[in-house]
């Protein structure tokens, strides 16, 4: 195993000058801990006494109690340090003005799942853009991307679909850590607060979150495992539609189904089968969410090579298949969605509505990922000054 620190722990180990003194607020949620499980709020208010003032929270809530999309969360008071929590999930999805007025400065510590619609990185692009018009400085500590930093998949979000589950133009899986991310939409997207990124020591671009050394713990309710976050990148996709996504289930995301799919024909149906992937037959009845208290057949994913699976292309060909033995009971999830309540909420995570049109028509997922190709690579060449790194 190699020690990678995260970067709460190098930002702890080596405290830059201006924090002597410095007014401080931290954006945190229940994976903001370092190695031996501690939480960032109590070691950054033991180790600059007074100087923590106020936390912030994204969805899902400080401690991760909130279920699904759309549950906002309350401000309040933190139990243990008595400071305020200032939500930035349901009614204000930025910081005010008046939450920034008496800090000099606002600690990032997401864990970020490495897929373009987890909202931390819509969050922290608000929280930039707020700080920058009341000069605030936004210092991210940075952490792995669990899906490493070599593989790219997907296309890319196109302007006019913007929204809280895709702010910017990225692929789905995009390859960044949050740090870099935040490098990547300052300079490309002018968001101009003062910004500086504590790296995470001794991470590689090729290692997945298992090399690392570094705790899992789970940085959203439906994500308790790497595995489950291997597949996100894809099976996010079924948030979109009428089949579970494994959300009332102990595998979200790993599991997936409805009641009118049957498994033998819709595996039959996937020629050529995904690659570096294995279906399971599943039977599940969710306790929550769609289908709740019904038998869900279906499947449950079983990554067994990391490097050839290609999550966003492995979800197209299931919902291409489906469409294709289902069109009767196949439906696509109406709005609202995560705020937005016009469009689509299938093509708001696709960030592009041809990929819907695309599958409508039977357009393959090979067929998808050939259109996409040109406008990936010139993503990866806008990307590369903002690495932080190494292969």
């Amino acid at each position: 195993m190699c020690g990678v620190a995260s970067g709460l722990e190098v930002f702890l180990r080596q405290p830059p000058a201006w924090v002597a003194g410095a007014r401080l607020g931290l954006l945190s949620h229940p994976a903001s801990v370092d190695r031996r499980y501690r939480h960032a709020r109590e070691l950054i208010a033991a180790h600059f006494p007074g100087q923590l003032v106020r936390l912030f929270s994204p969805q899902h809530g400080l401690g991760g109690e909130k279920q699904d999309n759309m549950v906002a969360s309350p401000d309040g008071v933190d139990p243990c340090l008595g400071i305020p929590v200032v939500s930035l999930y349901g009614p204000r999805l930025a910081p005010s003005p008046e939450t920034l007025a008496d800090l000099d400065a606002v600690l990032v510590d997401l864990q970020d799942v490495g897929t373009r619609v987890y909202t931390y990185q819509a969050t922290l692009a608000a929280l930039m853009a707020a700080a920058g018009e009341a000069g605030v400085k936004v210092v991210v500590l940075d952490r792995p991307n669990p899906l490493g930093g070599v593989q790219v998949e997907g296309n890319l979000l196109k302007p006019a679909f913007a929204s809280f589950v895709g702010p910017y133009p990225l692929p789905m899986r995009h390859g960044l850590t949050l740090g870099e991310l935040a490098r990547f939409y300052q300079g490309e997207y002018g968001l101009s607060c003062e910004l500086e990124v504590i790296p995470a020591h001794g991470w590689r671009r090729g290692m997945y979150f298992d090399a690392t050394g570094l705790p899992w713990v789970l940085p959203s309710p439906n994500l308790p495992t790497l595995e489950g976050a291997l597949v996100y990148p894809g099976q996010v996709l079924l948030e979109g539609t009428n089949l579970s996504e494994g959300r009332g289930t102990t595998r979200p995301f790993e599991f997936f189904g409805a009641p009118f799919l049957e498994p033998r024909r819709l595996l039959a149906e996937l020629d050529p089968p995904p690659a570096g992937v294995v279906f399971r037959e599943v039977l599940f009845e969710p306790t929550f969410h769609k289908w709740q208290g019904q038998p869900c057949r279906g499947f449950q994913l079983h990554v067994t090579d990391r490097a050839a699976f290609r999550p966003y292309a492995a979800t197209l060909a299931l919902l291409r298949a489906v469409l294709r033995l289902y069109p009767d009971s196949f439906a696509w999830r109406q709005p609202p969605y995560e705020y937005d309540t016009q469009r689509l909420p299938f093509d708001l995570l696709t960030g592009d509505a041809a990929i819907r049109k695309g599958l409508e028509q039977g357009v393959t997922a090979a067929e998808l990922e050939a259109a996409w190709q040109g406008e990936l690579a010139h993503y990866l060449a806008r990307r590369r000054p903002y690495l932080l790194y190494p292969e």
